[in-house]
């Protein structure tokens, strides 16, 4: 096959293994502080942005080289029509600074193997390939350091679409003839110490689809980025556990507190290389729930921009940072630094973050009778105030009814942000909190089965978003114990979800016909799922459950426990039981 760019075998010998400096315990700080920061997808991708030879092609738009198939040699010729003439590294850490990220990471290197920076190990990258001849990586780590922007770089360590020995390319080479140790060696760590070395500080090095990667490849690349840069962080995607902290799956929010430090990527509309036909975007109210919530569970919340081919980020995505950056200034101080709620769950009207002695209430659902209530917190209140108005004092109540703790605090009648208010609680001490799943203020009681407990031995899991899945056997149960405080007869609804397909999250890609039995003590009630209408998460409106009603079960105030067992299990697509949890509702409410 002709090619425009040499192959890297013959350029570099191997990098030579490296042992891993000695852990430096404030590596992660700057991170846990940040809570929020910008991902830059940004390649040659964005000039075909979506659309092949006339046709559009499914998917995200960095992949459209492996959806398309396109061949390396025509994919090769992309590299002459780079030329980003709006690029201005500034401006986009200006951007950054207003939307109130406090850190950047963009691609050096995605799956399609061009390096948009100035690399010596191989002449596919933007200064030697097109008539651009300018190093952006560079110009973008000037203006952080000028801004005091920590700046990290994303690198596609398995993945390479251009090189025969890269993971991934099966439509132009023979994957069982390719040498993945060699192109590690050859190409991928010798790009990765140039952008460890070439680059002043780093942040941190972001891995991704570690796929094939052996343990010991996952280790090495680690220990060269901590010997090179001790203060570099390593994110999850490296593969074998060998990162610094853990990054969740795309877009995807877990529905506890995690005891870990770990970051989501999230998209603005639904792709992360610029595509033209997507215009799917999130609200900046959307973006603000999400931030906080991810807070609220010890998380960071990496917001992606995709950037189009001459260099400009879109303007609906500036537009959604700016009001996301509005929404900081005045609140920021529940999100940057912040704990996470000593909560274990959430709640329904939004999330909980901390700060020492201080709670900050994140009310997404804020009450319409003037009131709001919380239960389980056990400390003293000293003040309760509006986040953000700094004349504001609001009057609460303290009790105890019927042996919980319960707050009432007096609110106004309209929202003081229509995004997200916050209420800030300063306490007597550390907050202590009931971290028994417990009945509400609402009335309800909400079970998930990422709190629920497994049998020791099952093929069931439970993924970050509190979904089972490998349900595919009667005679699988989750489990819950939990307190309810009000006497009466309760509506069980099941709420599942379908299975992501390439078009996005999909109703119809449920199954039903899985019918399951729901038991507290003698008390049952079994039924079939249905579909009883779709419920959109105001966390995530773009991930859709679909709800079931199971039947009724009556309740008195105590200590239960809840058992859910599959029955039956549907067989037309194998898709199983995908619970994500039981809810309990007050009849008639």
């Amino acid at each position: 096959m002709h090619r425009l760019f040499p192959t890297i075998a013959c350029l570099l010998v191997s990098a030579t293994s490296l042992s891993v400096a000695q852990t430096n315990p404030n590596r992660m700080t700057w991170f846990r502080d940040a809570r929020f920061g910008m991902f830059i997808h940004w390649g040659l991708y964005a000039i075909p942005a979506g659309e092949w030879k006339g046709k559009q092609i499914p998917g995200i738009g960095e992949w459209i080289m492996n959806r398309a198939k396109i061949p390396v040699a025509e994919y090769e010729q992309l590299a002459k029509q780079f030329n980003p003439v709006d690029f201005d590294a500034e401006r986009w850490v200006r951007t950054a600074e207003a939307a109130g990220q406090k850190y950047m990471v963009i691609t050096a290197k995605h799956h399609d193997g061009f390096a948009m920076f100035h690399s010596k190990v191989s002449k596919y990258n933007v200064y030697d390939a097109t008539p651009f001849h300018r190093d952006p990586i560079a110009e973008l780590a000037a203006a952080c350091k000028r801004h005091h922007m920590p700046l990290g770089f994303y690198y596609s360590q398995t993945q390479d679409w251009h090189e025969p020995d890269g993971n991934g390319n099966t439509w132009d080479f023979d994957p069982s003839k390719a040498n993945f140790d060699k192109y590690l060696h050859e190409k991928a760590i010798p790009q990765v110490r140039e952008l460890l070395t070439n680059y002043g500080p780093v942040a941190l090095i972001w891995f991704d689809t570690p796929r094939i990667i052996t343990d010991a490849q996952s280790k090495e690349l680690a220990d060269l980025v901590h010997t090179l840069q001790p203060k570099c962080l390593v994110d999850g995607r490296i593969g074998n556990d060998k990162g610094d902290y853990r990054s969740t799956g795309d877009n995807e929010i877990p529905v506890k507190v995690l005891d870990y430090d770990w970051e989501t990527p999230v998209t603005t509309n639904d792709t992360w290389g610029f595509k033209k036909n997507d215009n799917n975007w999130k609200s900046s109210q959307t973006l603000i729930r999400q931030l906080v919530d991810v807070a609220s569970k010890n998380g960071n919340y990496l917001l992606n921009v995709g950037p189009t081919a001459k260099g400009d980020i879109p303007e609906p995505a500036v537009e959604r940072l700016q009001q996301v950056g509005a929404w900081l200034k005045v609140r920021g101080a529940a999100v940057y630094g912040a704990k996470p709620s000593p909560y274990p769950y959430e709640f329904n009207w939004g999330s909980v973050t901390s700060k020492g002695n201080r709670l900050y209430l994140n009310v997404v659902e804020w009450p319409a009778n003037g009131s709001f209530e919380i239960y389980g917190l056990s400390n003293r209140v000293r003040k309760a105030s509006v986040l953000g108005d700094k004349n504001s004092s609001l009057t609460f109540q303290q009790s105890k009814t019927g042996g919980h703790d319960t707050l009432r605090i007096d609110v106004p009648s309209a929202a003081p942000n229509s995004d997200v208010s916050v209420v800030a609680l300063d306490l007597d001490a550390t907050p202590k909190v009931n971290t028994g799943l417990v009945q509400q203020p609402d009335g309800t009681i909400t079970l998930n089965c990422a709190l629920g407990k497994l049998p020791a031995e099952t093929k069931v899991k439970v993924s970050n978003r509190g979904i089972t899945s490998g349900w595919l056997d009667t005679g699988e149960t989750v489990e819950w114990d939990f307190e309810s405080y009000r006497p009466g007869n309760y509506e069980v609804l099941a709420r599942t979800a379908p299975v992501r397909s390439a078009g996005g999250w999909d109703t119809s890609q449920w199954e039903q016909g899985n019918e399951l039995q729901v038991s507290i003590g003698d008390k049952k009630v079994e039924h079939a799922l249905q579909n009883d209408g779709t419920i959109s998460d105001p966390r995530n409106p773009l991930t859709p459950d679909i709800k079931s009603r199971l039947g009724a079960i009556s309740l008195e105030p105590g200590a239960h426990h809840l058992k859910v067992e599959a029955l039956k299990i549907g067989s037309d697509r194998k898709l199983g039981v995908r619970l994500r949890e039981i809810e309990l509702v007050p009849a008639g409410q």
